[in-house]
C-alpha cells in the first residue's frame, strides 16, 4: 500500500511517501480503506519525539490517528461491523507504528464508530480526536445547562467542537480567538474575546460574576489566568498544561471510546455538530499539511485525502 512513514524522529523533512506492507488485522479489528485522515498537532509532536517518554515508537512509523473510510476486511471477532460500512475512528494504540496516513489501517473496533451519513469523508475525518477531546473535556468538567464556559482557542479544531457541544448542553460560551475569527465564533453561538494582554478584564466584562468552567486547549500558561476569571467552585480542564493540577483542575488525555464517538456521530447527523475543513492535501503532501498545522493559526481542520 502507499503510505507516509518516518524512520527516525524529526520534522516534516523525515516523512517518506512510498510502499509499505498492508497491515495485519487482529481478531478484534477491521481493515479500513482510508478515504481521509485529519492532521492534529499531536501527530507532528509525536513525530518530533516529544512523546518518547510515554509511547514506544516501532519504526517505521505511519503517523496519524484520525480516519474516515470504508471497512474492507474483518478480524475473527469483529462482528460490530460489516464489509462496506463507512466508519470514523480515533485509531490510537499504545505504541506508534500503524497510523492513518496510508491507504489502509488496521483499526481495533473499540476505536471506531459509523460515519455520519450526511458528512463528506473529509468532514467526518475531522471529528474523532477533536470531537472526543471536546466531549470528554466537557464531561470531565461536569459542564451543563446554565453554566458559563470559557473555551481557550475556541476557533481551532477542538475548541470549535467544544463550543458547539457546550451550547447543545445549554451552556453560555465565551471563546478566546484572534479578531479575524470572531464572526466565526458568533456563528457557532459563542461570545468571542481576543486573547493576549488584558484577557482577564475582557472576560470579566462579559461575565462579571466569573465563569463556571474553563477549558484550555492551547497551553502556554493560559490556564494561569483562571483565578482572575472564575466563579467560586469553577472547574478547570486542560489538555496542554500540567499546571492545571496545581490550580485544582484536571489534565486530560483523550481516550478512544466507541460509545463517545457514536454519540458524536449522531450529533453530527442531527445537525448539532459541524466540521469546518480549512484545507485538504493529497497523501503525498502530508509534510505540507504538517507544516500548515504547526503554524498554529488554522481555523477548523486540516485533512489529508487518500485516493
Amino acid at each position: 500500500m502507499k503510505a507516509i512513514s518516518y524512520r527516525s524522529y524529526g520534522g516534516p523533512e523525515v516523512l517518506e511517501y512510498g510502499e509499505l506492507p498492508e497491515p495485519k488485522v487482529g481478531p478484534d479489528a477491521v481493515l479500513v480503506e482510508v478515504r481521509a485522515a485529519a492532521v492534529n498537532p499531536v501527530d507532528w509532536k509525536a513525530q518530533a519525539g516529544y512523546l518518547d517518554g510515554m509511547i514506544q515508537a516501532v519504526f517505521p512509523v505511519v503517523p496519524g490517528w484520525d480516519v474516515s473510510g470504508v471497512v474492507v476486511g474483518l478480524g475473527a471477532d469483529a462482528g460490530e461491523f460489516q464489509v462496506g460500512d463507512e466508519v470514523i475512528g480515533y485509531v490510537r494504540e499504545d505504541f506508534l507504528s500503524r497510523g492513518t496516513f496510508a491507504q489502509y489501517v488496521a483499526a481495533p473496533v473499540r476505536t471506531l464508530a459509523r460515519k455520519p451519513a450526511d458528512l463528506t469523508f473529509e468532514e467526518a475525518a475531522g471529528i474523532p480526536l477533536a470531537g472526543l477531546t471536546a466531549y470528554q473535556s466537557l464531561r470531565a468538567a461536569g459542564a451543563g445547562e446554565g453554566d458559563t464556559v470559557l473555551v481557550h482557542a475556541a476557533a481551532g479544531g477542538v475548541g470549535s467542537m467544544a463550543v458547539q457541544l457546550a451550547k447543545h448542553l445549554g451552556a453560555r460560551v465565551i471563546g478566546t480567538a484572534g479578531e479575524r475569527n470572531h464572526d466565526y465564533l458568533r456563528s457557532l453561538g459563542a461570545e468571542p474575546v481576543t486573547y493576549g494582554d488584558g484577557l482577564a478584564e475582557r472576560v470579566r466584562g462579559l461575565a462579571p460574576e466569573g465563569v463556571d468552567v474553563v477549558l484550555d486547549f492551547v497551553g502556554g500558561g493560559t490556564i494561569h489566568t483562571s483565578p482572575e476569571v472564575t466563579a467560586p467552585g469553577a472547574r478547570l480542564v486542560s489538555i496542554a498544561d500540567p499546571d492545571v493540577s496545581a490550580l485544582g483542575g484536571r489534565l486530560l488525555w483523550v481516550r478512544p471510546d466507541a460509545a463517545d464517538l457514536t454519540a458524536l456521530s449522531r450529533l453530527a447527523e442531527q445537525g448539532v455538530l459541524s466540521v469546518e475543513v480549512a484545507k485538504t492535501f493529497p497523501l503525498e503532501r502530508t509534510a505540507d499539511a504538517q507544516r500548515l498545522s504547526a503554524e498554529g493559526h488554522t481555523r477548523g481542520k486540516i485533512v489529508v485525502t487518500v485516493a
